[in-house]
């Protein structure tokens, strides 16, 4: 243990855990609104279901273009002011919100979540390895699900007000589409893509004031041990490139995050795809959410005392096969219950792999945080694939002779069979992979 986490040891860290708790909160809400973005803009700009899934790929692809850059800032600047950029790139990208609402223009919108996605990309790349260096290692997952329970209870409020305020009035809006003019229906799209400004404005000014006030924040100094860990008799490693266990621990998070914005981001549209009004579906990626508050709460309860980290990431990781063969299964509100459930297979992920995975890499600590960070655009590639697997089964069933409503519904369901390989691969990592700390045993 270096001497940073000795010092940590015997201090109180309630405070700063609050305040990167308070942080997770912030990209929590902006995160899961995706579930109400993806059918808004699918309406106001006339989209395919592929290309409505864009809004989480412009969010996730982030997470590639900027995490090894994110590294270099957080070793020139630190985490704490790292933290504070973030916030002010992420209030940047709420205000190309107004210009895109007045243009109604996609790629605007793309843009504005783009560039908050670079925000999130500092963000998270400073606040996780801060969190699970911030004390024993072996706590290392407890500590990210406390923090897991302020990302997701944000998600929950930001899907249910962001859901309030532009899904409102949508299922009269696509009635009324099919039967106005030309320059009503632009009448109709304009007003609807106005709701945005106000609600972009405030996001934009509390993030600029939270990138300020972080800067004052109480947060200690806290660093990785400068020394890999090695077994006797090993030479240390000089590159990151000798740890298997990084690199099978990028891939499991890289499908765990696609699979993580599958149940969260199209809950919603799957709801509306079988017939529910978007004033009852707006509501089910809180479901979701909810199950992995609840699923975090038991974590922090039975991690490690009860339950290790490994032993948490294959339940979970079974779980995620069950809930993913059981929506496959069925139909209705059961098949959007078992979505939601799969909240419950997600939750111990995320901080069962951080830990795991950053165990015994010493120095090499913030390069390996910024690649799991790059793994989070699985969130950009795995869902439009989902979307890309409903449009090519909807219109071989509409060939078929199906109705399009049908053909939607069906379609939809039958696409989440590509949540089951993403789980598999979490499972190998749990039982397997996290154990290649070599290439061969010598």
């Amino acid at each position: 243990m270096s001497n940073s986490q000795q010092s940590l040891a015997k201090t109180n860290y309630t405070i700063p855990i609050a305040i990167i708790a308070g942080l997770f909160f912030i990209f929590g809400f902006v995160t899961w609104i995706n579930g109400a973005l993806i059918p808004f803009m699918k309406t106001i700009n006339e989209l395919t279901d592929a290309q409505s899934y864009l809004v989480a790929s412009a969010s996730y692809i982030s997470f590639v273009v900027m995490a090894l850059p994110a590294s270099y800032i957080l070793n020139k600047i630190g985490y704490k002011k790292g933290m504070s950029l973030g916030l002010v790139i992420m209030g940047l990208g709420a205000l190309v919100f107004i210009p895109a609402a007045e243009a109604r223009t996609y790629w605007v919108f793309l843009t504005g979540i783009f560039i908050q996605g670079i925000g999130m990309t500092l963000l998270q790349t400073a606040a996780n390895p801060y969190i699970t260096i911030l004390g024993p290692i072996e706590s290392g997952a407890k500590r990210i699900a406390i923090m897991g329970i302020a990302n997701k209870t944000a998600g929950a409020l930001g899907s249910l007000i962001f859901g309030a305020l532009l899904l409102s009035g949508i299922d009269d809006v696509k009635e009324k589409l099919g039967s106005v003019s030309a320059d009503e229906k632009g009448i109709l799209l304009d007003t609807m893509a106005d709701s945005v400004f106000m609600p972009y404005l405030v996001m934009a000014i509390v993030l600029f004031i939270l990138g300020i006030l972080i800067r004052k924040a109480p947060l200690p100094y806290v660093e990785a041990t400068e020394t890999e860990e090695t077994k006797d008799g090993e030479t240390p490693k000089t590159n990151i490139f000798q740890f298997p266990h990084l690199w099978l621990g990028v891939l499991a998070l890289f499908v765990y995050v696609g699979a993580e914005v599958v149940a969260g981001d199209t809950i919603i549209a799957y709801g509306i795809s079988l017939g529910f009004p978007a004033a009852d579906a707006k509501f089910f990626t809180t479901l979701t959410l909810l199950a992995m508050v609840f699923t975090y709460a038991l974590g922090v309860f039975l991690i490690p005392k009860y339950v290790n980290q490994g032993t948490a990431l294959k339940i979970s990781a079974a779980l995620g096969i069950i809930f993913s063969v059981c929506i496959l299964s069925t139909t209705g509100f059961a098949s959007i219950l078992f979505v939601a459930a799969l909240g419950i297979a997600n939750a111990l992920v995320w901080p069962a792999i951080w830990p795991l995975t950053l165990n015994g890499l010493g120095k090499f600590t913030k390069t390996a945080s910024a690649l799991l960070v790059m793994s989070i655009s699985g969130g950009a590639i795995i869902p439009p694939l989902y979307g890309r697997m409903v449009d090519a089964n909807k219109h071989e069933l509409i060939v078929n002779g199906v109705n399009e409503a049908e053909a939607l519904a069906t379609a939809s369901t039958s696409s989440y069979w590509i949540l089951i390989p993403c789980y598999t691969m979490i499972l190998f990592f749990a039982i397997w992979g996290y154990k290649f700390k070599n290439w061969s045993k010598k």
